[in-house]
């Protein structure tokens, strides 16, 4: 059984296209927001990027790269990166297209504010 990273590293060499280096930006990205995220492989191949709880996974398909943030209806987004999965009550989504830039800055604040709501859900105490 290889690791999750050698896995995912492995499917971004697969995909040879924009979707694999935004796949990689991303990664490189969450990596930066929190040096402890640890990565995951779950749903039949899909990356999930983890610290206290699932923080987002890294779907790709034809036309975007997918970035679904578990508790994401619970995350401030005040610079507006969710743009799918908006109907529901937990998760959140940023569909990144080709030709998208990556606002860093504002993708790190979400990544390190799923963090925080993670860790606060496990500081409760037990009743």
């Amino acid at each position: 059984m290889e690791s999750a990273s050698a896995f995912i590293d492995e499917k971004i060499k697969e995909l040879g296209d924009w979707r694999g280096k935004t796949l990689s930006k991303v990664r490189e990205v969450i990596h930066k927001a929190d040096p402890e995220i640890v990565e995951e492989v779950k749903w039949r191949g899909t990356p999930v990027f983890s610290h206290g709880g699932i923080i987002c996974t890294g779907e790709t398909y034809k036309s975007a790269v997918k970035l679904t943030f578990a508790k994401g209806a619970a995350l401030e987004d005040p610079s507006g990166l969710f743009n799918s999965s908006l109907e529901g009550n937990v998760r959140r989504a940023i569909d990144i297209h080709e030709g998208d830039k990556i606002d860093e800055a504002a993708l790190k604040d979400l990544i390190r504010a799923a963090v925080a709501l993670n860790l606060k859900g496990k500081n409760k105490p037990k009743r």
